[in-house]
């Protein structure tokens, strides 16, 4: 459980996300709390499929039909999203919360221009008439620095590169200037030199819009640079967080060392890759006690047999860990 802080923007206490297939049920989110306060940047570690995106669709909504929030809250401002009808929860989106995804082509309409559907967002969430809306939104393109913007914004989506349609969705994310964003994985489908574009991009937008960034990510440069706070994620539950220098230079939960052991450093040459043995388990029958015991070289007989609850061992820095 959380700490109440009169600063949090964002808390998430105790959330249980749960998708319903022909296997089972999938526990893809299993008893997280995560905060987030205001300003603040927040990073979400881990592997593929361990749950983070979950997290992000349960914060705005978007679950698929099979899944479903089947305990905890997500506190915004105060108020428990889950609480709040559809109506509601419409305002929220977009307007409070705004969210940028990994593959823009997949988010963005094949089949309308730029221009409509920047325009789309502002109008929803904002009284403005036609012209303003267009000035606004000419401002923001401006801001994400796409050239020649009045051009660019009758062009369709399949007429530009991958690194200019991040920016697109960044605009439309910002545009009505959110106190959350939620960025899942924002440069994985895009080359070395626009990701790190992206990011001075993001970095910039964070101090002149002061909005509050979740980074949902596997890659722990991006969070190097990016992030205040980091939440190390595993198998649909939190095993370790705290901010940025102790999570790098204290870490304490052997899937956190495992992780910062296989990233790559100009300053080491490794003859053979790090990994971590094992596979991520089924969360369909996850294993018993400490979820990350099958893949531990340090596991004892309490890992096997009991859960370790997420305790501080120092201000700010909690672990799941029974050796930590």
């Amino acid at each position: 459980m959380i700490d109440d802080d009169e600063r949090s923007l964002l808390k998430i206490n105790d959330l249980k996300t749960h998708y319903y297939t022909r296997k089972g049920t999938v526990r893809a989110v299993d008893e997280v709390s995560v905060k987030i306060d205001e300003g603040e940047a927040i990073g979400l570690v881990g592997e593929s499929g361990c749950g983070k995106t979950t997290i992000a669709f349960s914060i705005l909504r978007l679950l698929p039909a099979l899944a479903s929030i089947v305990g905890g809250r997500i506190l915004f401002k105060g108020r428990n999203l889950l609480d709040l009808a559809e109506d509601d929860m419409r305002h929220v989106r977009g307007k409070d919360i705004s969210m940028i995804f990994q593959d823009p082509m997949t988010y963005l309409n094949p089949v309308k221009k730029i221009e409509d559907q920047i325009l789309e967002a502002i109008t929803l969430h904002q009284s403005l008439n036609e012209k303003e809306a267009e000035k606004a939104m000419m401002e923001m393109l401006e801001k994400v620095r796409i050239p020649s913007p009045s051009q660019v914004s009758r062009y369709y989506p399949h007429q530009l590169s991958g690194g200019m349609r991040q920016r697109i969705l960044i605009a439309m994310a910002l545009s009505c200037n959110p106190s959350l964003l939620v960025a899942d994985e924002p440069t994985t489908a895009l080359d070395v030199t626009v990701q790190r574009q992206i990011l001075e991009l993001l970095k910039g937008l964070k101090a002149e819009f002061q909005t509050s960034f979740l980074f949902i990510t596997h890659d722990l440069g991006i969070v190097a640079e990016m992030c205040d706070r980091v939440y190390i994620m595993y198998a649909g539950r939190i095993v370790e967080q705290a901010d940025v220098f102790n999570i790098f230079e204290k870490p304490k939960h052997p899937y956190t060392i495992g992780l910062l052991k296989c990233v790559l450093t100009v300053d080491e040459v490794k003859r053979e890759l790090d990994t971590i043995e094992g596979a991520v388990p089924s969360l369909v029958t996850p294993p018993s006690g400490c979820r990350f015991h099958p893949r531990c070289p340090y596991a004892k007989d309490i890992c096997r047999e009991d859960t370790p609850l997420l305790r501080e061992i120092e201000p700010g820095h909690a672990v799941s860990c029974w050796l930590a």
